[in-house]
């Protein structure tokens, strides 16, 4: 299972730490990704992940 918003699609990134030494370590900055009930256009629920902006931004109904 990918980690991925279902509202807007967010996704995790590529980020690199950066040592004293300037050496590289390449580490994936994920999402904040919360499981939520979401009233769907035909009135179903349904659990999806969401982000935290989506649901500060009140993008969907909750159930």
């Amino acid at each position: 299972m990918s980690v991925y918003c279902e509202i807007c699609g967010k996704k995790s990134l590529k980020a690199a730490k950066i040592s004293f030494s300037h050496k590289q370590n390449v580490h994936r900055q994920l999402p904040n990704l919360q499981s939520v009930k979401v009233r769907l256009a035909n009135g179903t629920v349904k659990k999806m992940s969401v982000c935290t902006s989506c649901i500060r931004a009140g993008k969907f109904t909750k159930a």
